[in-house]
């Protein structure tokens, strides 16, 4: 009882720094081994090891989703059956942004023209083209750990993802209601659970696997205006959104 009542109180006392904002000096200590906060612009405000490079999970299905986005492959017939359904490019998108579903990020790359091996080239090579110099995809989803960045070179490709109608959408989608067979209803939920709380999000995408640790990347509004944050190798899933709201509001 009184370990739930020491999360309760946790929970409220982050909300209300998210909220209402956090003195810089007051900020918590944060557990992330990489963090970057930065205005719309890219102007980076804060920053802790921005230019170590790390694995960063399933941060790699905004850079999926923008390449498939940038092809001329059609988004609304069926390509694909995930979940026991026939889905469509858009539906795979909606997927991988809101519920982080590999298997959708893994079919958006194996329907791309004219392979899977193209897709992930193509991955790369728009991390070269937005300076991503520190960048590498070898995968469509981040379950390889190979997949790796630096937080500086994620606001860059939360920059270039906030551009893409689609993947904002997709960002502020609390969660999403699939029709399987009999009528049934499947909802999967969106692995930022504050998306949909009143707050304005531009980009949103979390990722984990264990080299990475807990990450997230975000452009959201603010009380101090619009914020771009990395975060990289938080404790666990529980702590990276936490974390990332205080150094939002803190900067």
């Amino acid at each position: 009882m009184v370990r739930l009542l020491r999360k309760s109180i946790i929970a409220v006392s982050l909300l209300s720094a998210f909220h209402y904002g956090a003195a810089a000096d007051t900020l918590p200590n944060v557990t992330a081994q990489a963090w970057v906060v930065a205005d719309r612009s890219g102007n980076i405000l804060k920053g802790v090891n921005t230019e170590a490079v790390r694995p960063i999970a399933s941060i790699t299905k905004l850079m999926t989703a923008m390449v498939v986005l940038d092809t001329e492959l059609s988004f609304e017939e069926p390509v694909a059956t995930l979940h026991g359904k026939q889905l469509t490019r858009l539906q795979l998108l909606d997927l991988a942004i809101v519920h982080s579903d590999n298997a959708a990020a893994d079919l958006l790359c194996k329907t791309y023209k004219p392979s899977y091996s193209h897709c992930i080239d193509a991955m790369n090579a728009k991390a070269e083209e937005l300076g991503m110099t520190n960048t590498r995809f070898v995968d469509a989803t981040g379950l390889n750990q190979d997949n790796v960045s630096t937080a500086e070179d994620l606001l860059k490709l939360v920059s270039a993802a906030s551009g893409y109608y689609a993947i904002v959408a997709a960002s502020n989608k609390h969660s999403l209601k699939m029709y399987s067979g009999r009528n049934r209803v499947i909802e999967f939920y969106n692995t930022n659970p504050t998306v949909g709380k009143g707050i304005n999000f531009f980009v949103s995408k979390t990722g984990f696997i264990r080299k990475a640790g807990g990450c997230i990347v975000m452009m959201l509004d603010t009380i101090r205006g619009p914020r771009m944050v990395v975060v990289l190798g938080s404790r666990n899933t529980a702590t990276r959104i936490p974390e990332a709201q205080l150094i939002s509001v803190s900067y």
